[in-house]
């Protein structure tokens, strides 16, 4: 198959089967593997541009981004060329090495994630070589042929094939809001998007039916690889980043304001104006926590390294500290709360007794659907193959699942002509008194099944299904609900076996033939984590399509408390505003629809929680995608994996404990870096800039300041991998603007009185010159710096928190450093001289005053907060 030919054809969509298939050389049983890999070469990777990794240099360039790191290093430029080579190297020197802290660090936090991200692959189901294999999804080419079921993610654009109840939801390209039903037609080569009927496109996903599709575009080719960059908005914003955004936008204020009034003052009082606008841009650089960037990417890249070794996979970092901060969780009861291995104890028939040919109808149903794998038809599989059940009929058509009829339909044939042992024993005679060839057999929700017969097999005859016969049916269906079983109905109907096809129309005037009794026992250890969640905090709800008896049954048996049953009749029935009162005290929301499912998560994100929802299903992708935090896990249709934020290893209610433990130690350590820059930072900027109109010399040198500011942040990037306090585990935990606020006015004034204390020291005490004021003032605001994170890591007395021996040993590096500064050979380079003992000993004494004065502070603040993180 010579590249060469391979074409794509601009209007494809307007060309038949064969004309398509022809032209990109492919046949509809698929590529050889071989073919794939050239073709692979060819045309590259199935992924958009927007999504390519970050290069070291994007890394590395994305670190001069601030605008105050350029502004300084044109400042320094400046410096070089009126001659000062000295200041501007040594500011050059201290610009670069801070950036290249910050990017060795972002470099090894992208890596880990990159790694931790490959783990959860979309793959694909394509025939290759004849034979159906799945593929990641990255690999498709054009004239692969992709087979597409309910909860798929198209991967790719292509044209349909065949198809039989193949509906997609494509609101993402049209902004259509039902799903829209594709067909093996070509249409008008002027078709607009929408009018394409025959073609599927990347990003979308299938709601239901089954397909077999052609891949024509792949990757930046595709429609929406077009308009990738329209289409690749940011994902709205967490209330944590919401924070910090807002925290950096009033940090730019400040800074603007007092580096410009600086500047301005120090000018007016004749200064020099080089040394003057150096120091000012210094004195911005130091009062900006400009490792913050790199210290969330850092912080988060730990926190998803660990929540790895845990079982959890990180798909959104920024996600994580809406965990900790989440403190409602909705899930599904089935492998979450229960063992998720369901098994069939029984195949009754419609008055409660054993039915050998239920179960076999039942088993021809599983057997030949070819939607969702699901396990409640593997269930079905296994009991017929225990029992030793056969099959020999012959699939004739099928009606797959929806979410909105909830049953399935499958229509066998008997062999060579024969009638089967299904048509002569479960269906009796042929609904209509004339011979038939084929068996429809339905299969689904009990009252759906219900609602499409007229006829029920009672006492091994056909019977009319009249009230009686229906209230009989609904008791036992009762029964066995409130004792936790998950009941399915079974239907059956003759048909005419030459019909061209069958569809959904053919599912009335069936004859109810029994019932199949399935139970999924309670999880071992699920009362124990459901304990440990309400002790954090979380409280926990049931969101699920199954009746209100079961759900009730499986919360019980957990010993989750039921405060009130909302079910999907009466959600429809009731208004927003209802629901927004009803959600909060709610336990169990049963019998709803996927719709319903968004309307609850909304409902309570709406009332102020931080709202998570566990799904695996198609059905739970709208919830997913309306969460706080979404969850999935690693066995998750297509769908609801690309939604989640987060995908456990295993489904287990456990590790997302675990999970959400690893958020708030996030969370914590994140805060700490924000609360040590607004305490002694902020202190001892605002002090120098005071000084410095004050004095008639600079306190500071800018190469000092910048010195300063480097020593101080090596320590702050140990923070991510700090101990935590268990308090800052035991509740969750939201960004509060107010309290950040008030805690930089206490702190940053307990700082600028020890600052003033040491001018006072050194001008009227030790009388100190202008070399001998900056090098102990430099020593004394960078040991303040150093301690005080120690001191505002936790709310208790500092020494009864043990911080980590990494940022223990960086603060003891750093302090022994700064120490030994001022007697380093090259400190008259930066201006430092020696200081005389009483005069270090006295900057060593007012740094223990102020440690003493901080922890007197935050007792006094923690004791008076409205908030307590």
């Amino acid at each position: 198959m010579a590249e060469r030919d391979v074409t794509q054809p601009p209007e494809y969509w307007s060309l038949g089967a064969d004309a398509l298939l022809g032209a990109l050389r492919a046949s509809a049983e698929g590529l050889a593997d071989a073919e794939a890999q050239r073709r692979l070469e060819r045309f590259g990777r199935n992924a958009i541009r927007a999504k390519e990794r970050a290069t070291p240099w994007s890394l590395l360039l994305n670190q001069f981004r601030s605008p105050l790191v350029l502004i300084l290093v044109f400042a320094a430029i400046v410096a070089l060329i009126v001659g000062e080579w000295t200041d501007a190297s040594i500011v050059l020197l201290v610009v670069f090495g801070s950036t290249l802290l910050g990017f060795a660090q972002e470099y090894r936090a992208s890596n880990a994630v990159e790694k931790l991200r490959a783990q959860i692959t979309i793959k694909s189901n394509v025939l290759r070589d004849g034979r159906s294999v799945q593929k990641p999804s990255e690999q498709l080419v054009p004239g692969d042929v992709v087979l597409l079921s309910a909860g798929s993610l198209v991967p790719a654009d292509g044209v349909v094939l065949s198809a039989r109840d193949f509906f997609v939801n494509q609101a993402v390209l049209t902004g259509e809001t039902f799903p829209v039903e594709k067909r093996a037609a070509a249409v008008d080569a002027n078709a607009g998007l929408a009018e394409r009927t025959n073609c599927v496109f990347l990003g979308t996903s299938v709601g239901s039916g089954t397909a077999r599709v052609l891949i024509v575009e792949t990757g930046a080719a595709t429609m929406f690889g077009q308009i990738a960059d329209r289409l690749s908005l940011r994902p709205a914003e967490t209330e944590f980043e919401l924070g910090v955004r807002r925290f950096g936008n009033l940090l730019t204020r400040v800074i603007s304001v007092m580096t410009i009034v600086v500047l301005a003052a120090n000018v007016f009082l004749d200064k020099p104006l080089i040394d003057s606008l150096l120091f000012a841009l210094a004195l911005a650089v130091g009062l900006t926590p400009e490792l913050l960037p790199a210290i969330l990417s850092i912080t988060l890249a730990h926190g998803a390294q660990r929540m790895a070794g845990r079982g959890v996979i990180v798909r959104r970092l920024n996600a994580i500290a809406n965990l900790g901060s989440m403190d409602v969780l909705c899930t599904d009861k089935t492998g979450t709360l229960t063992e998720g291995v369901v098994r069939l104890d029984a195949a009754l028939d419609a008055q409660g007794r054993a039915a050998p040919e239920v179960l076999r109808t039942a088993y021809l149903n599983a057997h030949f659907q070819t939607g969702l794998d699901n396990p409640l038809d593997a269930a079905v599989d296994a009991c017929a193959r225990e029992r030793g059940v056969s099959i020999a009929e012959q699939k004739i058509d099928e009606i797959p699942y929806d979410f909105v009829r909830k049953r399935l339909s499958i229509v066998v044939g008997a062999p060579s002509g024969a009638q089967s042992d299904a048509t002569q024993s479960v269906a009796g005679g042929s609904n209509s008194g004339q011979p038939k060839t084929a068996l429809l057999i339905t299969k689904g929700a009990l009252t759906h099944v219900l609602d499409a017969c007229d006829r029920v097999r009672w006492d091994d005859a056909d019977a009319p299904l009249d009230d009686a016969k229906r209230a009989a049916i609904e008791q036992l269906y009762g029964d066995w609900s409130e004792r936790g079983y998950r009941v399915l109905g079974v239907a059956t109907k003759h048909v005419e076996g030459h019909a061209a096809t069958f569809s959904r129309v053919d599912e009335a005037n069936l004859t109810f033939a029994g019932f199949l009794l399935f139970f999924d026992p309670p999880k071992a250890g699920v009362p124990e984590v459901i304990a440990d969640l309400a002790a954090r905090g979380v409280g926990l709800k049931i969101i699920t399509g199954d009746n209100r008896k079961v759900a009730r049954h499986v919360a019980e048996a957990v010993h989750l408390p039921v405060d009130a049953v909302l079910t999907g009749p009466e959600l429809a029935a009731m208004r927003d505003e209802a629901l927004w009162h009803l959600a909060e005290r709610t336990t169990v929301f049963a019998e709803v629809d996927p719709n319903q499912k968004e309307r609850i998560i909304l409902a309570l994100r709406k009332t102020g929680h931080v709202v998570g929802y566990m799904g695996d299903g198609i059905n739970d992708a709208p919830a997913l995608h309306a969460a706080d935090v979404s969850v999935s896990v690693d066995n998750a249709v297509d769908v609801a994996k690309e939604a989640a934020d987060f995908v456990l290893l295993r489904t287990d209610l456990s590790i997302l404990r675990e999970g959400i433990d690893e958020g708030r130690i996030t969370f914590a350590n994140t805060l700490k870096y924000i609360l040590t820059s607004i305490s002694a930072n902020f202190g001892n900027m605002f002090s120098m800039a005071g000084a410095s109109v004050l004095l008639p010399f600079l306190p500071l040198l800018s190469s000092q300041i910048l010195l300063n500011n480097f020593l101080a942040d090596i320590p702050a990037t140990t923070i991510a991998g700090d101990n935590v306090d268990p308090e800052w585990v035991a509740a969750p935990r939201r960004w509060n603007a107010t309290f950040i606020r008030d805690y930089m006015v206490v702190f940053g004034l307990v700082s600028s009185l020890f600052d003033y204390l040491t001018f006072a020291a050194l001008l009227f005490v030790f009388h100190a010159a202008a070399e001998t004021f900056r090098t102990g003032w430099f020593i004394e605001s960078l040991l303040t710096e150093l301690v005080i994170a120690l001191v505002v890591r936790t709310r208790h007395p500092f020494y009864r928190s043990r911080p980590s021996t990494l940022l223990l040993a960086a603060t003891a590096a750093v302090v022994a450093v700064t120490l030994l500064l001022p007697y380093a050979p090259f400190a008259e380079t930066f201006g430092f001289v020696p200081l005389a003992p009483a005069l270090l000993a006295s900057i060593i004494g007012i740094t223990a005053l102020y440690v003493c004065a901080a922890e007197l502070a935050k007792r006094y603040f923690f004791a008076r907060a409205r908030r307590v993180f």
